[in-house]
């Protein structure tokens, strides 16, 4: 087995599941991950400068050629989320078994193939005795999975140095195949914005009492309710100028009947969307903002009526909506004053970054150069990442991972059989090594 797919398979074994409650988080699993990780990549650790972030998260600088020059920040985190037990996995989700030619488990593409390939990519450079063009920073999260404060700390400490990224590239999008039905070629999917992430808790409330003697209209059925309301009331479809270049990006390679319609997206904007609505959840939440009712709760036993019934609805905010502008559409969706509305947390969509610039160019031309037979494509990223942090100090931020994945493999993240190609593990770090030989 190749050397650094070892690597790989060491880190992804060590269990580094992150948790929004710091009790439950092993920090001496985190700490053997940065020693196995100081140990796989000797030359990184020695001849970067490197900052602990909080606990476990790393900033790290590898100076460049032209100190003058603005940097780039090449970004990935260490820690995952947790593992179902009942989830029906093929291979032990930690194991790190290679299996028809996958090395299988957690983060092995959320984000630890990204983080080992990065650091491979900086290994072989640094054993060749290249200097990059400019600084590079290294952005490596500890909570990136729980939404935490690191990667803001992180920006905290570039800002204090004077540090204003020319781009900063981190996970999202991928090579990806059997993205848009009909379309052969894999689509390389850079994410140059991110939807907002936002939940709020809806919440009815009455007297409760005895399961025998229940009346009309309790806090279960106002919430029952409320959530039928929300399923049958969608937010509008729109078509954001990313998707749009999308579309037209790959109109040549659509069906036949569809190439006028998508490379006239912009003009033609009200047929697309109704394609894509009717296209599947995927493609439909490329052009509306979402909702899903992910936890429900009412009373804590089988014969008590609930005193009070929760629903959390988690909003993914497409560019162009407002946490404020979703907020209300979910108000008139659910049309009752009695049930209260409260934001958990509140994530407005990122600032779409430009297309049209060299640093995108720049990345498109690498993704042409090592996929070849890839489409690159700007488009809106659905999931949060840390980068969203990073355009308080940078205006061109973009989301990339360098892996071919199926949309078998794309399903499994955050979910059961997340694996890896060996072959497209180490495509993914030629391509960091070439991004980085090929800055300017």
């Amino acid at each position: 087995m190749d050397a650094d797919v070892e690597k790989l398979r060491r880190l992804v074994r060590i269990p580094t599941v992150s948790s929004t409650d710091e009790a439950e988080v092993d920090a001496e699993v985190f700490e053997r991950f940065l020693a196995v990780l100081a140990e796989a990549f000797p030359l990184l650790h020695d001849r970067l400068g490197t900052t602990r972030v909080r606990d476990h998260s790393l900033l790290l600088r590898w100076a460049g050629r032209d100190a003058d020059a603005d940097p780039v920040v090449l970004m990935a985190h260490l820690d995952v989320v947790p593992v179902d037990p009942t989830a029906p996995w093929q291979h032990p989700p930690f194991g790190a078994e290679v299996h028809d030619g996958a090395v299988w488990g957690r983060g092995t593409l959320d984000d630890k193939g990204s983080l080992v390939a990065i650091c491979v990519a900086v290994e072989r450079l640094l054993a060749d005795g290249v200097v990059p063009a400019r600084d590079v920073w290294l952005s490596f999260g500890a909570r990136e999975e729980v939404s935490g404060e690191d990667a803001a700390a992180a920006v905290g400490l570039l800002r204090e140095r004077g540090v204003t990224p020319w781009f900063v590239l981190d996970e999202g999008g991928a090579v990806a195949h059997q993205a848009f039905p009909g379309v052969a070629p894999p689509l390389g999917v850079v994410g140059v914005s991110e939807k907002g992430t936002t939940t709020l808790e809806l919440v009815a409330e009455g007297r409760g009492g005895h399961s025998s003697t229940p009346s009309r209209g309790g806090p279960t059925a106002r919430i029952a309710r409320a959530v039928l309301r929300l399923e049958g009331r969608p937010f509008p479809a729109r078509l954001p100028a990313p998707t749009a270049e999308l579309f037209r990006r790959i109109a040549p390679h659509a069906p036949l009947p569809l190439r006028p319609l998508f490379a006239a997206a912009r003009r033609l904007e009200p047929l697309v969307t109704r394609a894509l609505l009717a296209a599947g959840p995927e493609p439909a939440a490329l052009v509306r903002t979402t909702m899903a009712v992910t936890q429900l709760s009412g009373s804590p036993a089988h014969n008590v009526l609930a005193s009070r019934a929760t629903a959390a609805v988690n909003l993914r905010i497409l560019v162009g909506d407002t946490v404020a502008s979703a907020t209300e559409h979910v108000r008139r969706a659910v049309a009752d004053d009695s049930i209260t509305i409260t934001a958990l947390e509140a994530g407005e969509p990122s600032p779409v970054s430009p297309v049209d610039d060299p640093a995108f160019e720049l990345l498109a031309a690498t993704i042409a150069a090592e996929f070849p037979d890839a489409v690159p494509t700007p488009y809106v990223m659905m999931a949060a990442t840390d980068s969203r942090f990073f355009t308080a100090i940078c205006e061109r931020v973009y989301r990339f991972t360098p892996f071919r994945m199926t949309k078998a493999q794309r399903e499994s993240i955050h979910s059961y059989d997340e694996h890896v190609g060996v072959a497209d593990w180490l495509a993914g770090v030629d391509w960091y090594t070439r991004l980085l030989r090929d800055l300017p």
